[in-house]
């Protein structure tokens, strides 16, 4: 929707008083735009995919940082510096690992989250935190966010209830990633568009067994899928070679690439 001047002079006064009371910035509208890149990137430079663990990734594009959903320890991520962005997906303690937060560098970092995630905050330390609604997005310079509805469909609801939890489309160098967050193959996924890279979950019985994973992937069609939060509640693993082979089955142009998202500290 495109703002008038008026609106966008009346915006920008609230932000600064906002900022002049010493509180931290807090948007729940979508297109909320930061100033500036970090310094030293660039549309130019390769964006690197790290697997850590569980559902925990980082993203890096040259001096750029992003964490996605970090838990299971602060060590796991002082080796890529602190980061630019965070992005939570819901609050159960995989994903809001409070504690892992706690050590980390947050002073300079922006947390894209549900409002659920931000109210669950108790102490707060990041430098900026936008909360966004399902369909929502928060863009800098070069990167846009989206968030994308995250659920079970009844009758598993009370887990992962519709509307309160996101995955999110990152759009950075040229290409969009997809992070499913904890959900089931619902048609939100299913009508995701022009995906080259997509992080799908699959454990039991918080979100999807194999076989609604591969049926969901087929239909999106990503260039490249990485099977991860595949550890079930029961401690045992997914079948992700045997995802791998569905997936395959159903449409051998995507890649299935398999990685360990549990290694041992």
């Amino acid at each position: 929707m495109l703002k008038s001047p008026h609106h966008l002079l009346c915006t920008c006064a609230l932000a600064l008083l906002t900022l002049s009371c010493g509180e931290q910035p807090n948007a729940t509208a979508a297109n909320t735009a930061l100033s500036t890149p970090p310094q030293g990137s660039s549309m130019a430079d390769t964006v690197a995919i790290h697997p850590i663990f569980h559902a925990s990734t980082v993203l890096t594009q040259g001096d750029r940082v992003i964490f996605v959903d970090p838990y299971n320890g602060a060590a796991r991520y002082t080796s890529y510096g602190a980061p630019d962005m965070v992005l939570i997906t819901h609050t159960h303690p995989d994903h809001l690992d409070t504690a892992t937060l706690a050590g980390l560098d947050l002073s300079a970092a922006t947390l894209i989250a549900p409002q659920a995630v931000i109210d669950a905050l108790t102490d707060n330390p990041f430098a900026a935190t936008y909360a966004l609604a399902n369909g929502e997005d928060f863009s800098t310079d070069d990167v846009t966010v989206t968030a994308v509805a995250a659920y079970n469909p009844p009758p598993k609801e009370n887990f992962h209830p519709e509307g309160k939890f996101n995955g999110y489309v990152v759009e950075m160098g040229g290409k969009r990633y997809y992070f499913s967050g904890d959900t089931e193959g619902v048609d939100e996924m299913r009508a995701l568009e022009n995906i080259d890279v997509a992080f799908v979950c699959m454990n039991l019985p918080y979100t999807m067994d194999i076989e609604q994973a591969a049926s969901a992937v087929a239909d999106f069609a990503p260039r490249v899928v990485y099977p991860y939060h595949y550890r079930n509640q029961d401690e045992t693993k997914s079948d992700v070679e045997a995802f791998r082979r569905m997936v395959q089955e159903a449409n051998p142009d995507i890649e299935v690439r398999l990685e360990n998202w549990y290694p041992a500290k």
